[in-house]
């Protein structure tokens, strides 16, 4: 895919790990904020990462949004290896919900983010905020979008939705709940139970032809799920032969990517860049030329459809 639709990229500055005081999850939240090191009116976007990952995780999306002109953060949940919460520990059960909390919190606390990373200070546009995930993580973001999960404790389907959050990028994320869900699931993810009918914020959602998760007795389309199933404006990007890391999103060689290749990454990379400065109003040559791209080409790495998308003239 051609990179002429993007300006150059900018050298970055990444600050690790800046602890935000949150007493209410029993321990500091931790976070990673990359940004471009010159430009004025920054939008923001919060990553949430897969189950286990961590603040050290996505370098090829985080590295790649932050030089193209976005304030990137990244919370490390307490389901990360890091953070060695044991089952047995009375917060796992409301993990989920907490993941959600922690990119509330980020958002409730930008003034110390900006005043973590040095000249960073006055350079955001906090009128622009977007949020993505991968996997686990695109469930977390999915709920600032809308998304909305019925609590296996108290069998409540809160709206944990954000006005703030404008626009989204969910990524192999999972499905409908019931009976799509394997025995397994069922078993170990009680909260994998989404209802997608009032996600209504503009998103993108990437899905790979080859992701045949075993939380599903279904095949690879569960993961279409968030765009089918979901109100408002949104887009779907299917990568071919991508599997759940989609080609290595979760970083460079890491052990946890079976599909490793970087033309997938770099599709995702700049379908998810024009996407949300198309989302966001910023600017939609670069969102229309990436599906020109594609539709185009004799030999596509993926498909894009959409629905309901307004693009301004």
């Amino acid at each position: 895919m051609s990179e002429n639709h993007f300006d150059a990229p900018t050298p970055i500055v990444s600050v690790k790990p800046l602890a935000l005081p949150a007493p209410e999850r029993g321990a500091d939240l931790r976070v990673r904020i990359s940004a471009p090191v010159t430009g004025r009116d920054l939008p923001v976007l919060l990553f949430s990462h897969g189950y286990g990952s961590s603040l050290e995780g996505y370098g090829p999306l985080a590295d790649f949004w932050a030089a193209n002109g976005f304030v990137v953060i990244q919370p490390t949940h307490l389901d990360s290896r890091t953070a060695r919460i044991p089952a047995e520990d009375p917060r796992t059960p409301r993990i989920w919900r907490i993941r959600v909390a922690d990119l509330r919190h980020v958002l409730d606390d930008l003034d110390a983010v900006e005043a973590a990373v040095p000249g960073l200070r006055g350079r955001v546009d906090r009128s622009r905020v977007a949020v993505a995930g991968h996997s686990f993580g695109g469930q977390t973001a999915g709920n600032l979008l809308g998304l909305r999960v019925r609590d296996p404790e108290t069998g409540e389907a809160a709206d944990l939705s954000d006005p703030r959050v404008g626009a989204g990028v969910l990524l192999a994320t999972a499905g409908a709940g019931g009976k799509d869900l394997s025995p397994f699931a069922i078993e170990h993810f009680p909260f994998m139970n989404p209802d997608f009918a009032d996600m209504a914020t503009p998103a993108l959602v990437v899905a790979g032809d080859r992701d045949d998760s075993p939380l599903t007795v279904r095949g690879p389309d569960w993961m279409t799920d968030p765009y089918t199933l979901s109100p408002g404006d949104k887009a779907l990007l299917t990568v071919f032969g991508a599997e759940h890391s989609l080609g290595g999103i979760p970083g460079y060689e890491a052990a946890e990517t079976t599909d490793e290749n970087p033309d997938r990454v770099a599709l995702i990379q700049r379908s998810s860049l024009a996407y949300l400065r198309h989302a966001l109003d910023i600017d939609h040559d670069a969102w229309r030329a990436v599906c020109a791209d594609l539709e185009n080409s004799e030999n596509p790495s993926g498909r894009i459809e959409s629905k309901n998308v307004r693009v301004a003239p």
